[in-house]
């Protein structure tokens, strides 16, 4: 069966959402408005935005109300990951060259301000964060994993629950029929290393070569060093939203999978930079050999 699809560039990168009928234009209008408001708030990229306030100057800041959400799974992924997720990891993307204006140079003068967390420089009441000094958030490590999830409840909110909606490698699915995506060879592209089947979950994959420049620089950093990972370099999780999967697969590139496991329902796979590849026991799909 012909399904129909939306296809948009929104904060950077290429969204597709495939529907059983097409959008109406009421809802196109509503998918683009939801993501404004998102990209208004937490992008660091744009000089309008609340994030970029928080660059500038300390204090008091109200966030929309996802930001309980958003925020919270990130205290969970601090702390299952002892740090090495963080979004005031900002900086230290600035400092490497990924940097609003992408000049991809690094920084010849380093920062010598003290590095910040997420557990010790901001204050947080629900949505509203207090700091004290000028601090650069970036939430790529779930942003656009939560933000597939909006666009998904504004989905809904309008009766449209046959859906899959895909944010460049963020993707969840929800409908009667499951799909089957290849998992894209992090060093070759025209190469699938494994498939996943799966229904009514989200699938994210990271990946050391998708923002990448420079000898060994890309947008995966340990926030604890600021350097970039090195021994894995991609992931795909598979998680019942997509916030967490997109989560889980920048924490796998730091952290064991069995630690997260403690705090986190999901299954993997995961590549290294030797070649070798692993899958969590019940993920569902299969590896080529």
């Amino acid at each position: 069966m012909t399904r129909a699809s939306f296809d948009f560039d929104a904060i950077g990168t290429r969204w597709q959402i495939e529907t059983a009928e097409p959008l109406d234009e009421a809802t196109r209008r509503a998918v683009a408005h939801r993501i404004e408001s998102f990209d208004h708030a937490y992008s660091r990229f744009r000089t309008d935005s609340l994030v970029a306030r928080i660059a500038a100057e300390a204090g008091r800041f109200d966030f929309p109300d996802d930001a309980v959400e958003l925020f919270g799974l990130y205290d969970k992924l601090h702390s299952a990951t002892r740090g090495a997720v963080d979004p005031l990891v900002g900086r230290d993307l600035e400092q490497l060259g990924y940097d609003r204006v992408y000049s991809l140079q690094p920084s010849a003068v380093p920062d010598a301000s003290p590095r910040a967390s997420w557990a010790t420089d901001v204050a947080r009441d629900g949505s509203t964060v207090t700091t004290t000094r000028p601090l650069v958030i970036d939430v790529g490590a779930v942003g656009k994993g939560y933000l597939v999830d909006l666009v998904r409840a504004v989905l809904e909110e309008r009766g449209i629950d046959d859906v899959v909606i895909d944010a460049s490698g963020d993707l969840v699915h929800r409908g009667a029929t499951g799909i089957r995506v290849g998992l894209e060879h992090p060093l070759d592209p025209t190469k699938a290393i494994g498939v996943a089947e799966f229904a009514n979950a989200s699938l994210c994959a990271s990946a050391s070569n998708r923002r990448a420049w420079g000898d060994g620089l890309h947008h995966i950093l340990d926030a604890r060093t600021g350097n970039p990972a090195r021994e894995v370099i991609a992931t795909w999780v598979v998680a019942a939203d997509t916030a967490l999967a997109d989560g889980l697969a920048t924490a796998l590139f730091f952290t064991g999978a069995h630690e997260l496991a403690n705090t986190f329902h999901f299954s993997y796979v995961r590549m290294y930079a030797d070649g070798r590849a692993e899958r969590s026991r019940y993920f569902p799909g299969e590896l080529f050999t």
